[in-house]
């Protein structure tokens, strides 16, 4: 008797811990959707000083070169591992360059879109001017479409899965648990290419690793004689492949701006930070850790160390004195 009650109250926790995990986590709940998503490149590269004069660049196609498909480890998956709005990502991370200071983005992916509407805007005008009653009414003529000098090209060229797995777990008694992770890693490609002689002007990449974690837990026993008792939890947390691929993307950009500088390609407006900058940028190329860091991370670092000189500074006057 005493068994079945002892059963019954460890049931009954079980289900209530469940219950209060489930209103926790609440997977049935969605987040609302959220603007300005800001990548660990997005501060570096928005934070950039104002150039010289803007660049016109032109875009026709920044997309998957990699033709990959989802990974699955149970069937065959015919969905795309990478996003096919590369070009999207790409004017997104050119408009963020600088405060949107950096480039003059002309459409070249749906051109076609374009030059109709400019036939249906001059045969509109057309109808209008031969019109009985506007024939003396000259419209002026569309202004000619804006040209670029630099065409941007390249795309996602790898999209590597299951480049580092592990994991580790242990049970003891039929309560235990384990913990496995995944990694891959996406790759792209940028190139600038000069109008005028089609000669390749720069050539940058990225690449971002995509992490992905599963926890479970679970607990197989015994609770009397005929009774089983079994609970099982668990949760994972994949990063999303399109934001690892735009913060590639970003990263594509700021070394494009970096390396135009050093080639004199291109200035910034004020010559002296934008000197510093180039001196952080060359440093920071050999330690890509540190290139990740914000520039509000950096100043935080810079106000520590003062803080802690000044500590050091006082403490060794107190043991001169």
């Amino acid at each position: 008797m005493r068994r079945s009650v002892f059963s019954c109250a460890l049931i009954f926790w079980v289900v209530l811990a469940i219950s209060s995990c489930t209103d926790i986590v609440k997977p049935y709940r969605s987040s609302p959707p959220s603007i300005n998503y800001k990548s660990q490149v997005f501060d570096r590269l928005y934070s950039l000083p104002e150039p010289e004069a803007p660049i016109t660049v032109s875009i026709y196609k920044f997309r998957d070169q990699t033709g990959q498909y989802k990974p699955s480890d149970t069937s065959i998956q015919y969905s795309t591992a990478v996003t096919q709005g590369g070009t999207a990502l790409l004017i997104k991370a050119l408009q963020e360059a600088g405060h949107g200071k950096w480039f003059t983005i002309l459409e070249r992916e749906n051109l076609s879109d374009i030059l109709n509407e400019r036939k249906l805007i001059q045969q509109t005008r057309a109808q209008f001017a031969e019109s009985g009653a506007n024939k003396s009414a000259a419209l002026p003529p569309l202004p000619a479409l804006l040209y670029a000098p630099l065409v941007i090209e390249g795309g996602v060229v790898a999209y590597e899965s299951n480049v580092l797995t592990g994991g580790v777990g242990a049970r003891y008694f039929g309560l235990g648990g384990n913990v496995a992770f995944r990694r891959d890693a996406v790759t792209t490609m940028l190139r600038l290419v000069s109008t005028k002689n089609s000669q390749i002007v720069l050539g940058v990449d990225a690449a971002k690793t995509i992490f992905s974690i599963q926890l479970d837990s679970g607990l197989f026993r015994y609770v009397v004689v005929d009774r089983l008792l079994s609970v099982e939890s668990g949760i994972s947390s994949n990063e999303p492949p399109q934001m690892a691929i735009l913060e590639s993307i970003e990263m594509c950009v700021y070394s494009m701006i970096m390396e135009g500088v050093a080639n004199d390609l291109w200035s910034f407006k004020d010559k002296k930070e934008g000197s510093l900058i180039l001196t952080k940028y060359m440093d920071m190329k050999k330690d890509p850790i540190e290139l990740l860091r914000s520039p509000y991370e950096e100043e935080e670092l810079k106000s520590d160390a003062a803080v802690n000189g000044e500590k050091s500074t006082q403490k060794g006057v107190e043991n001169a004195q």
